[in-house]
């Protein structure tokens, strides 16, 4: 016959260990799905808290040009059920991250609920190897 403290000794152990081995992984799961969203690239930017609020980038897609200029498209989605304008521009940087001073105008851009547009920007030199769009409120 087996003591009843061995059975309940082994009994919490392995409620101990089974308990243990579910929480570590939901919690390395759902910080690894948000570690590389497109805010956090620092490639996007929304300035103040009706932006950040409301806005999101869905998508951003770079490329270089036959003239050697640079181009970015970025997907831009109100994530609201009321319509918003916000303005959006972009700013080019050389390969070391720093403002080469080729900013483009504000674009004014008109989101309805839960509407994405992709918005197109391209630099005025060669220099230009990295970039972030910014977003703002009206």
């Amino acid at each position: 016959m087996i003591p009843l403290r061995l059975l309940l000794l082994a009994s919490l152990a392995a409620l101990a260990l089974l308990s243990g081995c579910q929480t570590g992984t939901t919690s390395l799961q759902a910080e690894e799905t948000t570690k590389y969203s497109i805010e956090n690239t620092g490639k996007f930017a929304r300035l103040d808290m009706a932006t950040q609020a409301a806005i999101i980038c869905t998508g951003l897609q770079e490329r270089a040009t036959d003239e050697g200029k640079f181009e970015v498209v970025a997907n831009v989605k109100n994530r609201g059920s009321v319509a918003i304008q916000v303005r959006v521009r972009c700013v080019f940087k050389d390969a070391s991250g720093f403002a080469i001073g080729d900013d483009t105008a504000w674009q004014m851009l008109s989101l309805g609920d839960e509407m994405t547009e992709a918005v197109r920007f391209t630099s005025n030199n060669k220099l230009a190897r990295q970039y972030t769009v910014v977003v703002r409120s009206l």
